[in-house]
């Protein structure tokens, strides 16, 4: 902070005075452009001054904690630049909350096809940066099958373009998609171009309860191998001890034979209600540690009942992404060694003096020989990746 406060006035005649200022003892600047990005890496990389990109700040714990000089606040790179909506593709500012872009899609029918946490609150920029998703990457995949270019701005200020604005472009490197889950460490995302797809005209929600959590994993396998229109998928904990949720997007003629079929899994009739796919946000309302964990489709039963026997409680997508949160840090060892090696398990939210579980050496490796290449100096929200 010393460094740069008594560069205060440098700083704002290299990058304007208008969007650089004080807060809670910290300088933050709050460029609105590409441009205005670009000229103050340019200043940090040559002064050596670390820095922390920071939007809505909604998964601040998912890593360590930025030991930077400065704060780059992404959110005035907002607002939806282009809407291709006839090629079905869309460039959003980093800085627009996930829940205003699709907004502005939606006016055409189209979205986005993910569902990350906290939309109202959380920027683009920040949920690629973390690689969130939802239950709907069932049906439509991952951040990196739905981001098809980006602009970034490297360290030394470098204005990079990857990939480009129509969905089949093989030109270049995928250089956005090794950005998506880097945390910020490697550039700053300004833009990011996506694939979209029609928003469904017709969904329903299907769901089962049993008491033993094998009922429930058994349906959702037969679901898996079915040619069923399931939009989303998950295993929850439930009153009854587990609940399956199936959620259908077809035309309302094959609806009612689709919610047959799944009777037909279950052996019963299931209930109906739209409003169950918010639990993972619940999970982090409550005091104890979060952890994301990832594992095989038939290994999500299982792994469930004994999250649910180690005293915690977790919401499994049926891509094998599992969010569990424990009152016993102990517990997340137990779960380590039930889904790794096919699996891994990452800390979002630990309780103090909780540490970083081990990581593998030749994954760590890799990543900082990456970060070496990109962030020379080391100034891209230092600290924020496993092992500083």
């Amino acid at each position: 902070m010393e460094r740069v406060a008594s560069r205060f006035d440098e700083l704002a005649g290299a990058v304007g005075a208008a969007i650089v200022s004080e807060r809670d003892g910290r300088v933050v600047v709050s460029p609105r452009t590409t441009d205005e990005v670009a000229a103050v890496l340019r200043f940090c990389h040559a002064n050596g001054i670390g820095v922390e990109i920071s939007g809505a700040g909604t998964k601040r714990g998912w890593a360590g904690a930025a030991r930077s000089d400065l704060v780059l606040d992404t959110r005035g790179l907002a607002g939806v630049r282009e809407h291709s909506w006839q090629d079905l593709t869309a460039t959003v500012g980093a800085g627009t909350t996930w829940a205003e872009m699709q907004r502005a899609l939606a006016q055409h029918g189209q979205m986005v096809a993910l569902d990350p946490l906290w939309p109202e609150r959380a920027t683009v920029g920040g949920v690629v940066a973390t690689n969130d998703s939802g239950a709907l990457r069932q049906r439509y995949g991952s951040l990196r099958d739905l981001v098809i270019g980006m602009t970034l701005v490297l360290t030394d200020g470098t204005i990079a373009r990857s990939g480009g604005k129509v969905v089949k472009n093989v030109a270049g490197y995928d250089l956005h998609k090794l950005m998506i889950g880097a945390f910020g460490t490697l550039a700053v995302i300004t833009e990011v171009t996506f694939r979209l797809h029609a928003i469904p005209r017709s969904t329903r929600v299907w769901t089962m309860e049993a008491r033993d959590a094998g009922a429930c994993g058994e349906v959702l396998m037969k679901v898996l191998d079915s040619q069923l229109s399931v939009q989303s998928m998950q295993l929850r904990p439930s009153a009854a001890g587990f609940a399956l949720d199936v959620e259908l997007a077809c035309i309302d003629e094959v609806m009612r034979d689709q919610l047959g079929v799944l009777d037909s899994f279950a052996g019963h009739a299931g209930t109906a209600d739209s409003d169950v796919f918010g639990g993972r946000e619940r999970l982090f309302a409550g005091k104890g540690v979060v952890v994301k964990a990832t594992m095989l489709g038939s290994a999500i039963a299982s792994v469930s009942a004994e999250v649910v026997r180690l005293g915690g409680e977790a919401v499994t997508q049926a891509s094998g992404i599992m969010l569990a949160r424990f009152a016993d840090e102990s517990a997340v060892e137990r779960l380590r060694g039930l889904v790794v090696p096919e699996g891994s398990v990452s800390v979002l939210r630990g309780a103090a003096g909780f540490g970083v579980l081990p990581s593998a050496g030749s994954a760590s490796a890799v990543m900082r020989e990456i970060k070496r290449r990109f962030d020379p100096k080391g100034l891209l929200n230092p600290g924020v990746v496993v092992g500083g």
